[in-house]
Formats: C-alpha cells, structure tokens, sequence
C-alpha cells in the first residue's frame, strides 16, 4: 500500500484530482450508505441536489491530495498554497495573542483541503499541535503519522492526554488547531443546531476558544484544474459576554457560513447527525440546563 501511495503522491495535482474526482463518483454510485448520508445532508443544509455530484467527486479529490500532502516534503505542500485571503485577520490575532502571551486556537472545518491548513501553518508561523482521532487499522495510522508529523507540527491524539497538549501549546503561547465539526464521543459533547437540526456538537473547541489569545477559522479552498489552493482565514463573531455553549453555537453558524460559500467542497458524506450513545437529540438537556451542568472532563 505504501508504494502504491508513493507513487500517487508523485503525480501532479492536476492527475491526482482527476483520478480521485472519478474514484468519488464511483463511490458515490456504489455506496448507498455513502450516497444517502450525502443527499440527505445536503438537503438539511438547503444546498440545491444538482450539486450532489459534483460534491461527491470534490471528496474524491480531497482523498487523493492528502496523499500529496503527506508524503511529500512539506514545503512542497507549502507551496501549492496559490494566494491566502483574511491576512488582516490573521495579522491582528497574532498582535492579540502576543499581548496575551497566549497562542491561537485555529478551527478548520471538513472543507476544502483541510490537511494543508496545519502544514501553512506550522511552515509559516511556528510550532502548532493538532488533534487528531486514531483510525482503527495500523496501517493508516502509520501512514497519517509519516504523512502528518513534520518539523514544528504536532500530532496529539484525541483523548485526555491529547487535551492537556493542546492547552500546554495555548499557554506556551504556541498555536493548536482543532476540526470543531468532528462529532465527539459519547458524553464529550452538547446537542445544538447545525443547518437548523440538532447534531451532537464537542464542546472542546469552544472551551479552547476561552483560553486562546485569540481564535480563528482558516480553511483551504480547491482551485479548479489542480492550480493548487487558496487559504482562507476569518475571524469568529463570539459575543461580547458568552458561555461555552454559546460559543459552540456560534462555532457551528460560523462553520455554516463557510460552507455555504463553497457547498460543493465540504464532507457531505460525513455522519453529522449520527446520535450519541448515552441519549438522543431529544433527551438532550435545555440551554438553561446545559449552563447549569459541571464542566466537560475535557478539560477537566
């Protein structure tokens, strides 16, 4: 399998996207699983069914350049980087978290290239450690750890172990980057709105947010015919005085409004919605209640 990786990573992006825009078209085709999760996401999102297939090729694209990110050198991934929007925001948290002494909380959605955020970043800026969740066949994991352990970039698995990384990262005045859209364990998350239905949310990215010199959101957007990718960052509207679960919520509308600016590139096919073991959207507790609650032992 690594060779056969190698090999992939080897090719331009250009053939990469196109191998991987047929291999997700042909997933999709295959996979009623797949293809269902997808149409009925999109749907709850509004996003017109037209779209539908050309979302499932973007994933397929997005499957594929990983392997470029990963098992190249990292400037060569650096340098696909094409043009970068939102500098003032990025300019401005990296003034608020020098005053601070505290580092930024990066959040990158399942959209676009989001492995090629933290590889920017840790190239660009300095030391940032990420979450990651293990996969279950070693083989993967080996290869994630070749592809995203590179110099002043850190991987911390997600559980408490993890946690306590990224906040030491935070107050070392290092950066940490999370994906605030991955659906947490059992008991480690809240049930809020995302595209007007409940989906059981982490609360770990807002609780970061609270200890961050500063917090924003960045994501890498595809450019058509592999011209490589533009990152995008932008700056979270959290209320003047909010609690950990208004800003989960706010999290969830900010990752909202990046999708709709490019539906086509988001993870459709991602199990959003999927329920927690220990309780169902509808036992999930009031706004009221939830404040009420002891902390998450995420950060416990």
């Amino acid at each position: 399998m690594f060779l056969i990786c190698h090999f992939l990573a080897r090719l331009p992006l250009w053939l990469l996207h196109a191998l991987g825009a047929a291999a997700g078209l042909c997933v999709y085709l295959a996979s009623s699983r797949y293809r269902y999760h997808l149409r009925e996401n999109m749907a709850q999102a509004g996003i017109s069914p037209k779209l539908r297939l050309k979302a499932a090729r973007e994933a397929g694209k997005q499957s594929l350049e990983i392997l470029k990110i990963w098992m190249r050198p990292q400037e060569e991934a650096v340098a696909m980087i094409r043009e970068v929007t939102g500098q003032d925001c990025l300019d401005a948290a990296l003034s608020r978290a020098k005053v601070s002494g505290r580092g930024i909380l990066y959040l990158t959605p399942h959209l676009g290239c989001f492995e090629i955020t933290a590889q920017y970043l840790a190239a660009t800026l300095g030391d940032i450690t990420v979450l990651y969740r293990p996969p279950r066949y070693k083989a993967l994991h080996d290869l994630i750890l070749t592809g995203r352990k590179r110099e002043r970039l850190h991987l911390a698995a997600a559980d408490m172990g993890g946690v306590r990384a990224l906040i030491r990262a935070l107050k070392r005045g290092e950066a940490a980057g999370v994906l605030p859209d991955q659906a947490p364990r059992a008991g480690e998350g809240v049930w809020l709105n995302f595209f007007g239905r409940p989906a059981y949310t982490m609360t770990l990215a807002a609780r970061l947010s609270e200890a961050a010199g500063a917090t924003l959101l960045v994501w890498g957007e595809r450019l058509p015919r592999g011209r490589g990718f533009r990152l995008h960052f932008s700056s979270p509207d959290f209320p003047a005085e909010s609690d950990t679960l208004l800003r989960a919520q706010q999290i969830n509308r900010e990752t909202e409004n990046l999708v709709r600016c490019c539906p086509t590139q988001y993870l459709w096919g991602y199990n959003r919605y999927k329920k927690g073991r220990h309780m169902t959207p509808e036992e999930a507790p009031t706004n009221d209640a939830a404040q009420a609650a002891p902390s998450s032992p995420e950060t416990q």
